[in-house]
């Protein structure tokens, strides 16, 4: 942003009468940061740091401490002085930039500037050196919309400062996948005057206790002849733990997890994550001819586990180890597994439970599981408020509005978010062999994404394009009304 004054008087001058007349507005062709200008084809449009001073608990009048937050900003696209602001919410995991998906498309399109913030606790982002179970008290939905919306007000009023102007509003819409996209509709509902909108893509709204509906997904995505053999390996498996573990853990590189539910919820991840993320053939496929060929269907399946969701998909043993989840001082790398475990045991659950029937994962993953390792992991005391979260925000029937909900077919998370449309919260699902998590932004298959999310990659293009479509005229329609028209009269 630092490049942005430089230059800024009379381009300001073009610009606002430009705009108040009726005129299209310039592209900037001086980049304002140029070390951020990336390439179509790199994963990053900019991995340029800044950091903003924050808050470290929005809701005590006398804790007045602070910590700092590490954010993006990519101004290449960005049409001064009331092109829009798009703010795409980190999640999860350590933000080490701004992903070259298709929002590089829609910043093109929308003339817009994209700004991201990490989540509070996650990569370089800890308020704490030390992330005990009592330092983690902070780490929550609430506190991270409360983020959200102090980081807004303060890049509006240094955009402003810059461009040496007060009380101006440049229109903002929000974007978020998984469980980004529920903090995108959540932050939408809760703060209805700071957005235009909201793209919520594949958004994890409802928190879900007992949430055997996401392996009844699975293996929906699988279908009758890939279920059955998944089905028939998973019974295999529990056969040879019982009867040698180490033998069977050490076929699939997995001898660190001593707790079998642990090494079975490694193997449950690992056959959820080809439909998740679009890649369905890479499992399915060895599988079945496995299966056809009278091949030993335990060794067939660790083959897959190894080179693909661990070798391709970059998966950690070490992140299904309850003993590594309780390291308190874990890595800047290493500490998501932590942090979104106690996400999940204090608020939001998840918990990924066998159905009590025609289930793919093993029985041994029951809710007794979950909770031993919340307790295991995390101590006495913390448990999912699922209620209060839902009571809070709504679930499903979340009560926001311009708010766009999309969910891939083939995602078995899509089962926690909002699938029914509503006049102003319409929802589309992407209907395709490889449609998963996110395709709308990410495109397909996921691993690696490919360069500005494109479709091309997915077995129904046609189909992600028009959804894509149907988002663009929805944000174009909100923007258009909430850009208050009436700055160039005063100006």
């Amino acid at each position: 942003m630092r490049a942005l004054v430089d230059s800024l008087g009379l381009l300001f001058m073009i610009s606002m009468f430009s705009a108040c007349n009726g005129l299209s507005i310039p592209r900037i062709i001086e980049r304002m940061h140029i070390s951020s200008s990336g390439s179509s084809n790199s994963s990053y449009l900019t991995k340029d740091e800044f950091w903003f001073n924050q808050t470290l608990d929005h809701f005590s009048p006398y804790d007045h401490r602070k910590f700092g937050q590490r954010y993006y900003e990519y101004l290449n696209e960005f049409k001064l002085p009331h092109g829009p602001i798009f703010l795409k919410i980190c999640g999860e995991a350590a933000c080490n930039g701004i992903s070259n998906d298709y929002m590089s498309i829609l910043a093109k399109k929308f003339g817009a500037a994209l700004v991201t913030l990490e989540h509070r606790y996650y990569g370089k982002s800890s308020p704490f050196k030390s992330l005990t179970t009592k330092n983690l008290k902070f780490l929550s939905s609430k506190q991270a919309l409360f983020d959200l919306a102090a980081f807004r007000q303060f890049y509006q009023e240094s955009l402003n400062s810059k461009l040496n102007r007060t009380n101006i509003e440049n229109p903002w819409f929000v974007f978020g996948v998984s469980y980004a996209g529920a903090l995108s509709a959540w932050f939408r509902l809760k703060f209805p005057h700071l957005t235009c909108g909201s793209l919520a893509s594949s958004a994890v709204v409802n928190a879900v206790y007992n949430f055997t509906e996401f392996d009844q997904q699975v293996g929906e995505s699988a279908g009758p002849e890939c279920k059955a053999v998944l089905q028939e390996v998973t019974q295999l498996v529990e056969q040879k733990l019982a009867s040698n573990s180490n033998a069977l853990k050490t076929t699939f590189g997995a001898t660190q997890l001593k707790i079998d539910g642990d090494f079975l919820y490694f193997l449950a991840d690992a056959a959820a994550i080809a439909f998740q993320y679009g890649n369905p053939d890479k499992l399915c496929t060895p599988m079945t001819k496995a299966k056809k060929a009278g091949e030993d269907l335990v060794n067939a399946y660790a083959k897959y586990v190894k080179e693909y969701y661990v070798g391709s998909f970059g998966a950690e043993v070490e992140s299904y180890n309850q003993e590594n989840l309780k390291k308190t001082n874990p890595s800047v790398y290493e500490s998501g597994d932590r942090l979104w475990w106690f996400q999940v045991c204090s608020e939001v659950a998840y918990f990924q439970v066998a159905p009590s029937n025609d289930s793919i994962r093993s029985s041994k993953i029951d809710i007794r599981y979950h909770l031993d390792l919340c307790k295991n992991v995390f101590g006495e005391g913390v448990y999912p408020v699922v209620d209060a979260t839902n009571l809070y925000y709504g679930g499903k029937n979340i009560a926001g509005s311009k708010i766009v909900f999309t969910n891939g077919s083939q995602d078995p998370w899509r089962r926690a978010s909002k699938q029914v449309s509503s006049e102003s919260m319409p929802s589309y699902i992407i209907s395709c062999h490889n449609c998963g998590h996110g395709s709308d932004l990410r495109g397909c298959p996921q691993s690696p994404s490919p360069p500005e999310g494109s479709s091309k990659g997915c077995s129904s293009s046609d189909v992600v394009d028009k959804v894509r479509h149907e988002i663009v005229e929805h944000i174009d329609l909100w923007l258009a009304e909430c850009h208050d028209f009436s700055k160039c009269s005063s100006q």
